[in-house]
């Protein structure tokens, strides 16, 4: 006789949900992968940018060129993110370099 446990469902707080929402959005990849890189399931993160643009499209005040250029603004802001953060490695280990 085999006895099944119910399965344990992970509980995600807001921050969470709403930083995997906004990596989909800033960057531009699709919800599979980021889904993946998170360790959660694809359908739960779609549901969450599904829930995500319906609250912002019922609500907001922007139009749609202000949206469109806020899209385009936090994609940039993402992209030079990353590359700040590149070069500080650079720094670093040009750092480490100089003082050998």
């Amino acid at each position: 006789m085999r006895i099944e446990m119910p399965e344990k469902r992970k509980k995600y707080d807001r921050e969470f949900r709403e930083g995997a929402v906004r990596i989909v959005e800033e960057t531009g990849k699709p919800i599979a992968q980021v889904a993946r890189d998170l360790g959660v399931v694809e359908g739960t993160l779609g549901n969450w940018v599904k829930q995500a643009r319906e609250s912002r499209d019922g609500s907001s005040s922007l139009s749609k060129e202000d949206y469109a250029e806020l899209q385009r603004l936090r994609g940039e802001v993402a992209e030079l993110r990353i590359e700040r953060d590149v070069l500080k490695r650079s720094v670093v280990l040009w750092v480490k370099e100089a003082t050998k």
